[in-house]
């Protein structure tokens, strides 16, 4: 499979962050072996197996915070 990619920035309210999270968190404990995803007018399948790489990482300074979360398989 050739390298695909789709990122999307958007400010949000803390309580959308927290909605969309839940959603992703859904998502992988409901699914079967794969999930459904629509990003705008695309629409795609992914397979997730029973076991991920899971990241969190955590920058602060006196500017801005920043949590990243990485889901990897």
């Amino acid at each position: 499979m050739e390298n695909f990619e789709v990122e999307k920035r958007e400010t949000l309210s803390r309580d959308e962050a927290a909605t969309r999270l839940r959603r992703i968190a859904n998502l992988l404990s409901g699914a079967g072996e794969e999930v459904n995803f629509e990003r705008d007018e695309m629409k795609f399948k992914v397979a997730i197996p029973d076991q991920i790489e899971w990241k969190v990482e955590l920058e602060m300074n006196d500017k801005e915070s920043e949590l990243e979360i990485e889901l990897k398989w």
